[in-house]
């Protein structure tokens, strides 16, 4: 705490160090014991023994109660930095010494001026009279004055500086458990958040493994097709081989016979029966050819290939049906 910096950019010292001196968590100066946080703030240790009892049960509401002996952690009210105590609790943060010797000296030198006209609030109605009960009807300050003779005379009145003090203790008391709020919301933001990570890498991880089968599936569809892809060409060269061989028969027997026919057209240009009658044995072989051919044939719906047909409805209709839990 650098209070030499902070004393200067005040017209007041006085009033500056004071403010430097107060506790945020009762809002009053420090009560010694002093201690320090790792982050270089200041608490009362009786305060700090309050947060802490409250961060570590949320339904302690007591300024009493035994010191924290064990370990746990709870926040800095003034930067939310975590501190963290070892077993011995309270007692093992160090005592922040300098800050306790400028409060005795503070005090001191409080005591030794003479009060101020006008460092106390005065009555509106009553110029001369200080504020100095509280009216707990109309819930305002006022002086003893108007409760006598003003407008407060009908009312509940208790004296100031208990009310103040009341009222102090009821906000450092909201205050800690505020403290203590914000702790359990920071950890439940840091479950969410743990939860948001944990969900996400389990996406990731079931994306990957309905890939990873969806995959397989699609590796047997192609080794399948391909392997009923190759039937099918086997046995279109099979049957191309045998009617191409046909056609090859076919033809050799047409050009067999072609020449057959010629031979036999110039055996009718012989004018002569003898002569005729000795060349006439190619005229023998058109007769037997005439005849008939005994090559082979095709059957009726050789060509057709509908016997490949593959009705694949019923497997469409239970791949239609995977879902998960199936």
């Amino acid at each position: 705490m650098d209070y030499k910096s902070s004393l200067i950019q005040d017209g007041n010292p006085m009033e500056n160090l004071e403010k430097q001196l107060i506790c945020p968590i009762c809002l009053e100066m420090f009560t010694k014991p002093v201690v320090i946080l790792p982050c270089q703030h200041n608490l009362c240790r009786k305060c700090a023994n309050d947060i802490f009892q409250q961060a570590a049960n949320p339904y302690w509401t007591g300024r009493v109660g035994s010191a924290a002996m064990s370990g746990g952690r709870f926040r800095c009210p003034s930067c939310r930095h975590e501190v963290i105590m070892d077993r011995h609790g309270v007692y093992g943060l160090q005592r922040n010494l300098l800050v306790e010797n400028i409060i005795d000296i503070y005090k001191q030198e409080c005591s030794s001026r003479p009060l101020q006209k006008g460092s106390h609030p005065m009555c509106k109605e009553h110029e001369d009279e200080k504020i100095n009960i509280y009216c707990l009807t109309c819930e305002v300050p006022t002086c003893s004055m108007c409760k006598v003779f003003g407008a407060h005379k009908a009312c509940e009145v208790a004296p100031l500086q208990s009310v103040f003090q009341g009222q102090k203790t009821e906000l450092s008391n909201c205050i800690s458990m505020l403290v203590a709020g914000n702790d359990r919301v920071q950890t439940i933001i840091t479950q969410l958040e743990d939860s948001c990570r944990v969900t996400k890498e389990n996406s990731h991880q079931v994306k990957e493994e309905l890939s990873q089968k969806f995959d397989t599936l699609y590796a047997i569809l192609d080794e399948k097709k391909s392997e009923l892809l190759q039937r099918i060409t086997r046995e279109q060269e099979e049957k191309l081989g045998f009617l191409e061989a046909l056609i090859q028969q076919y033809r050799e027997q047409l050009d067999k016979s072609t020449k057959l026919v010629e031979t036999a057209i110039q055996s009718l240009d012989e004018p002569g029966g003898a002569i005729f009658l000795l060349v006439s044995s190619p005229g023998r072989g058109i007769v037997e050819a005439s005849k008939g051919c005994q090559l082979g044939k095709i059957e009726q719906g050789f060509e057709n290939m509908d016997y490949f047909t593959l009705d694949l409805e019923h497997v469409a209709d239970t791949l239609r049906t995977i879902d998960f839990g199936t």
